[in-house]
């Protein structure tokens, strides 16, 4: 288990000399890490693991003979460390994180790979610190929702949802607990470019309401959940009674983008209808204030408790600055909406 005093001890398993050459060097500028070994696949990996006692361990998803998937759930039952993905634009890193990864970064284009490293450096210093999250060995499916009806009130209102480190999957238990005629949603998760269409989709499939990427314009209606693009800052914008989206590159809020504060702060601004804040697992404090500000104005606000979180930073901003009115467990979360959505009239 990693103290905190000390640096994080980190294994790189890549097929690739040439990725672990750089995820090696990049990660070693680091004071806060020491890379102690290299792995070619995920078979030298795992004959590995016992002998370093990494911290945190970062993995290609796309490996012969084994794959990323394969080898999370191979490792993970008897050594539950935390796994940074490093993946090209593929679908397939969404079940790496259901199978318990904690998190992931986009392999480099070329010229990217200072950023590349600067975001698997953060990430890496943010696992270490990681609860670890192994799949059930069954999926226990979530009956349906019932529907909340016609009801004029809940036209009025619109939910706001920001996650980070972990919440990919803390999301998808929220949303696959709600009904299809749910209010307006905007989510904020953050992810690499290219992700975000894939993730929408994702829980499309998976949620029942309709799930997709928003874009710029975007009106935002019951039945309805829209995700921020990567890359960029997604608001809230009023004209009236009607409610949609602008999606816009901008600055950084909060040293992210799209930022939850960003969202959060124009619906405290916006908004004149009831709304919701919840905020869930993630680093840092993105988030907190936004939610502060919404409590502020009016809001109902969620805080995902620690016990449920994979990294408790983002909630417990919040709550310690008093934005979060209850804090509930990742698979409570939608309960405790869905009460206080019930009491509006």
């Amino acid at each position: 288990m990693w103290s905190m005093n000390k640096a994080i001890r980190v294994l790189v398993v890549d097929d690739s000399v040439l990725a672990r050459t750089m995820i090696t060097q990049g990660l070693g500028k680091s004071p806060r890490i020491e890379v102690i070994g290299t792995a070619f696949n995920a078979v030298d990996a795992l004959s590995k693991v016992a002998q370093l006692k990494p911290d945190v361990i970062t993995s290609d998803i796309e490996m012969p003979g084994m794959n990323g998937m394969e080898f999370l759930k191979k490792l993970l039952p008897k050594y539950p460390l935390p796994v940074i993905l490093v993946s090209s634009l593929n679908l397939r890193v969404f079940d790496a994180l259901s199978a318990g990864a904690v998190d992931f970064v986009r392999k480099p284009e070329p010229g990217q790979n200072e950023a590349f490293i600067t975001a698997l450096t953060q990430k890496v210093i943010a696992a270490a610190g990681a609860k670890v999250r192994r799949a059930p060995a069954t999926l226990a499916s979530v009956p349906n929702a019932p529907m909340l009806g016609s009801r004029p009130s809940l036209d009025q209102v619109i939910i706001g949802l920001g996650a980070s480190t972990g919440g990919t999957e803390a999301t998808l238990e929220v949303l696959k607990r709600l009904p299809a005629d749910i209010p307006g949603m905007l989510i904020v998760q953050h992810m690499p470019t290219g992700f975000t269409g894939m993730y929408a989709d994702r829980l499309n499939r998976q949620c029942q309401m309709e799930v997709r990427e928003a874009k710029n314009g975007d009106e935002i209606h019951r039945g309805l959940a829209l995700l921020a693009p990567a890359d960029y800052q997604m608001r809230v914008l009023r004209t009236g009674t009607r409610y949609t989206v602008s999606c816009a590159q901008g600055e950084k809020v909060s040293g992210h983008r799209p930022s939850v504060d960003a969202l959060f702060f124009s619906m405290a601004e916006q908004v004149r209808c009831k709304m919701v804040g919840i905020i869930m697992t993630g680093m840092g404090r993105d988030g907190a204030d936004g939610l502060l500000q919404m409590r502020k104005a009016g809001a109902f606000t969620i805080g995902q408790d620690k016990e449920s979180c994979v990294v408790y930073g983002m909630p417990m901003v919040a709550h310690n600055i008093g934005a979060v009115q209850i804090q509930a467990s990742c698979e409570n979360i939608a309960s405790v909406l869905l009460r206080q959505l019930n009491t509006l009239q």
